[in-house]
């Protein structure tokens, strides 16, 4: 357990800024959703740093800040329409799914893609996800169950097998 502050940021920052790019939907807001978040941890760090995870406790700190400006800017935020398709083979085509893949992730309602974002991007069990979001494990799989569900609606490339990589070497 990382105890210092600058440890911590140092440690965890790359990882927080991910799910705060997922959550946010954009690098920007991301950024001030990752330095708002570590503003507020530094604050308390002597309370946080004597928890038992202080990791969930900030990530705690981060998902209601994106909340709070979620409620804030929902009514603002353009809703873009879809991108060409490009050929699954394509490295571009891949990027533009990953842009449909955060586009659908932030259409999900908050709670949904808060969850799909610590079980994917977090790796976190459903206990942990449960604890970190004061809600019921069984909870966390239902909402879990029906964020994918939509997401798979969205963009049907997530209900494909992804295509096989082709395998160098020598035969």
């Amino acid at each position: 357990m990382e105890t210092d502050f600058q440890g911590f940021v140092t440690a965890r920052s790359a990882a927080l800024f991910r799910g705060a790019l997922v959550l946010t939907g954009n690098r920007d807001a991301a950024e001030d959703l990752v330095q708002e978040t570590l503003e507020r941890a530094c604050r308390k760090w002597r309370t946080i740093a004597a928890k038992d995870a202080p990791d969930a406790y900030v990530r705690r700190i981060m998902v209601n800040l994106a909340n709070d400006r979620w409620r804030r800017f929902r009514r603002t935020v353009p809703q873009p329409g879809g991108p060409d398709r490009a050929a699954p083979c394509d490295e571009y085509g891949q990027v533009d799914s990953r842009d449909q893949l955060v586009r659908a992730l932030q259409r999900l309602p908050m709670r949904m893609r808060t969850v799909v974002v610590l079980r994917y991007f977090h790796d976190l069990s459903d206990a942990e996800i449960a604890a970190d979001l004061a809600i019921s494990p069984s909870t966390v799989r239902s909402q879990l169950a029906r964020g994918l569900e939509k997401l798979r609606s969205e963009v049907p490339a997530l209900s494909r097998p992804s295509p096989r990589q082709p395998q160098g070497g020598i035969r």
